[in-house]
């Protein structure tokens, strides 16, 4: 897949943007019905939705920080406890989403990190009706392992998130970004990276990243 490096910083802002909308825009609608609201009830509650939506704002910028950008400092490693705050924090307003952590390292090179993160976020949003998101690292002689497994009542995965995924194709939408990030990572660090068949009852992402 060829894509260039400013095409892809379109594309990336482009998601972010998406992702973002929402509860931007709900603290902008919180704010105009705070300023016309008298009754101190409906006060009461509009201060409430400012700050969840305040707070899936924040989280949402955590998550992308450390998955897309220079989050976790100019370091080789993250700590993988950061790293599980982000997913956490990203599926907060999600209660249909549970997250299972499987990861015992305390600290991961900055690429696999980046990885497991842009995988949970594809997995989390195939997961279209709720379900299990387990997220799992491995450390070993030969690399690293890491899995991201979903599992619900209705799996979504879009063809062009898997054709990113797995390398194929050169035109991509903002929202195949992170899929197509997810790949670079696993292609520049020399490992592999494999999908679950789309006929599949559960979703599986599986990446290897040999040590060096």
């Amino acid at each position: 897949m060829q894509i260039s490096a400013t095409d892809f910083a379109s594309l990336l802002c482009s998601r972010l943007c998406h992702d973002l909308l929402s509860p931007v825009g709900a603290l902008n609608n919180g704010l105009e019905l705070l300023a016309d609201e008298q009754d101190p009830a409906m006060r009461a509650r509009c201060l409430e939705l400012l700050a969840e939506s305040a707070r899936a704002s924040a989280n949402k910028l955590k998550f992308f920080r450390l998955a897309f950008g220079a989050a976790g400092g100019f370091g080789d490693v993250v700590d993988t406890r950061e790293a599980r705050a982000a997913i956490e924090g990203l599926f907060a307003e999600n209660r249909r989403v549970k997250l299972g952590w499987m990861v015992a390292e305390p600290t991961l090179p900055k690429p696999v990190i980046k990885a497991l993160l842009n995988l949970a976020l594809i997995g989390g949003d195939a997961l279209v009706r709720g379900g299990q998101l387990d997220i799992g690292a491995e450390a070993n002689e030969g690399g690293i392992e890491i899995v991201v497994r979903a599992d619900g009542p209705r799996i979504v995965l879009d063809p062009e998130l898997r054709h990113a995924l797995s390398g194929e194709g050169d035109l991509l939408a903002p929202r195949a970004a992170a899929a197509f990030l997810a790949h670079a990572l696993v292609e520049q660090s020399g490992g592999s990276l494999q999908v679950s068949p789309a006929d599949a009852e559960v979703l599986l992402f599986g990446a290897s990243f040999p040590r060096g």
